[in-house]
């Protein structure tokens, strides 16, 4: 996780990148509580900020600074919704209140829900053929 010293990240990143001469995407992962507060998005070229439905459904209406900065917000999980009393509609609601133009995507990734739209983004957007 990338906290104060990100100097374990950058190395990982350059060692790939000598391995690997051509790669295209290196997704850095980096979770826990108050993870916006550390994290450095002038690090990376796009930031995607990934939520479940199980950590509650106002997670979007805190609008927190992952939320409304990321380049990507991922909901991911949406199959859990009804087991853990999470309204979809209400945070899809909260979603675009607090992301406006930002994009989003509401899916399951392990029912691949949402995993076309994800990359089309990071085609469109991250430039990856």
């Amino acid at each position: 996780a990338i906290r104060e010293d990100a100097s374990v990240n950058l190395a990982a990143i350059e060692e790939l990148k000598q391995a690997l001469p051509g790669l295209e995407l290196i997704l850095i992962e980096s979770g826990g509580d108050n993870l916006a507060a550390t994290f450095s998005p002038e690090l990376v070229d796009l930031t995607i900020y990934v939520i479940d439905v199980c950590m509650g459904a106002d997670i979007p209406r805190k609008k927190g600074p992952a939320l409304l900065k990321s380049d990507m917000l991922v909901v991911n999980k949406i199959e859990l919704a009804p087991h853990v009393e999470v309204d979809l509609e209400q945070m899809r609601a909260d979603t675009l209140a607090g992301r406006g133009d930002r994009p989003f995507i509401f899916g399951s990734m392990r029912k691949n829900d949402g995993i076309d739209e994800l990359v089309a983004f990071l085609r469109e957007t991250g430039g990856l053929q």
